[in-house]
């Protein structure tokens, strides 16, 4: 299994701790609702009805934290890069 949840794209050229965030859906829980697509458009990608994000990495974005949170069933994590501290969703 692909790291970045086989995420198009990624920044491999910046380094860890760059204030980047790690952007997962976990493809096992997420049930294609749709609602980070719409919440978050060009970050998240519906594929074979399923969520995932277009890029593992992104600059920090509020509307990616709101796909987080509305996530029905909490699939969508949005973590800071080198630390793994979770921003989203509230624990």
């Amino acid at each position: 299994m692909q790291k970045d949840g086989g995420a198009v794209g990624g920044d491999a050229g910046r380094e860890e701790g760059d204030g980047l965030w790690e952007v997962a859906v976990d493809r096992e829980r997420c049930i294609g609702s749709g609602i980070c697509v719409g919440t978050a458009p060009g970050r998240f990608v519906l594929t074979g009805g399923r969520s995932g994000p277009v890029r593992a990495f992104v600059g920090p974005d509020g509307a990616v934290l709101d796909a987080a949170e509305s996530c029905p069933v909490e699939a969508v994590t949005v973590r800071e890069r080198g630390t793994g501290r979770l921003l989203a969703p509230e624990e």
